[in-house]
């Protein structure tokens, strides 16, 4: 009687709680908000803290604030960094999507990287549930980007996806409604900015921030070799020797340079995945190829890469960002299927 109340009052929830963005599915609306997993707070001399900002007004202020105000990602690597900061985002976001109505109490899916611990997967249940939630699901992003890309998980044959997150990368084979092997590993977008601030501080002496480092990425990126290696960017960062302000150039072919540790990290993943996978549904995959999802699928040419070295297809699907969030939203119409792929610990 109370669930039949509630549901007059509430509409559930899908959360893809990422370590870059979180982004939020309403049952019957789609997706109401796609807004980086940021937040700041103010801290006051007696140790007293306040949020100021979430998501894309609190991204805006990366590396701007004064010492009293700090950004915050919550979310590290796929897992709660913050507990207390993470339960006031996810609150945020819940109110956002319901108009700010606080006595509504809804169900919600969350997904969670594959690889991470029954403690931590106790944290992002707690944290939602203190964030509002009447009831909450963990679902396993892989299973959630093989349901999102529309492959045909309910059937007994093998399907791969590769789920290329801001803090984690997800490999997975699924059958059967269930992940039959998988791997992930704490390298994604986030891995891939650390890896261009370190070589231009390396090779030119230059601190730059991660904004420009994302913007450097998404403009120069790419995996190959192409006739576009000739681009280069200016950068501002500070001098480290000589601590003022200066601005350089860095070329595609230095961005590819410094982008290769994070992506043969990535495509050994894959080969470790395929090596454990079972010949009846590795032979379906020969067929099928590989699905790739998330923000890190957008990197240029990434695609033929994997191609080159595991000689498998490499498909990407249309919306990679959208994916995972969408599975889940798929989930809250199929109550059956969710029991089935939620996880149990």
């Amino acid at each position: 009687m109370f669930d039949a109340v509630m549901s007059l009052f509430s509409t559930d929830l899908a959360i893809d709680l990422g370590t870059a963005t979180t982004l939020v599915y309403v049952k019957g609306k789609g997706i109401v908000s796609n807004e980086p997993s940021v937040v700041d707070v103010s801290r006051d001399p007696r140790g007293n803290q306040k949020i100021l900002a979430i998501g894309e007004e609190a991204k805006n202020m990366l590396g701007r604030t004064p010492g009293n105000i700090i950004p915050i990602r919550p979310m590290k690597e796929g897992v709660i960094a913050d507990f207390e900061i993470t339960e006031q985002m996810l609150r945020y976001f819940i109110l956002r999507a319901h108009n700010r109505k606080s006595f509504v109490r809804p169900r919600v899916v969350v997904c969670v990287p594959s690889g991470i611990t029954p403690v931590e997967r106790r944290a992002v249940k707690e944290s939602a549930e203190s964030a509002g939630a009447r009831e909450v699901y963990l679902v396993d992003e892989p299973m959630a980007a093989a349901i999102g890309a529309g492959l045909p998980i309910t059937e007994p044959s093998g399907n791969m996806i590769l789920d290329i997150g801001g803090g984690t990368t997800e490999v997975a084979v699924i059958s059967l409604s269930g992940i039959v092997t998988s791997n992930s590993i704490r390298v994604g977008g986030d891995k891939m900015d650390e890896a261009i601030i370190q070589y231009v501080k390396r090779k030119y002496n230059l601190f730059i921030g991660e904004r420009t480092a994302e913007l450097v990425k998404m403009k120069l990126g790419n995996a190959l070799p192409t006739d576009g290696d000739e681009d280069m960017m200016e950068v501002k960062g500070r001098d480290l020797v000589a601590g003022i302000p200066k601005t350089m150039e860095v070329t595609a072919v230095e961005v590819r340079d410094a982008l290769t540790d994070p992506l043969n990290d990535i495509v050994d993943v894959v080969r470790i995945t395929l090596e454990r996978t079972p010949p009846e549904l590795a032979s379906d995959i020969v067929d099928k190829g590989i699905v790739m999802t998330g923000g890190g699928s957008l990197l240029k040419n990434i695609d033929i890469l994997l191609r080159n070295v595991i000689n498998l297809p490499i498909t990407i699907v249309d919306d990679p960002i959208t994916t995972v969030v969408m599975g889940s939203g798929k989930l809250l119409d199929d109550m059956d299927l969710l029991r089935e792929v939620t996880i149990h610990y």
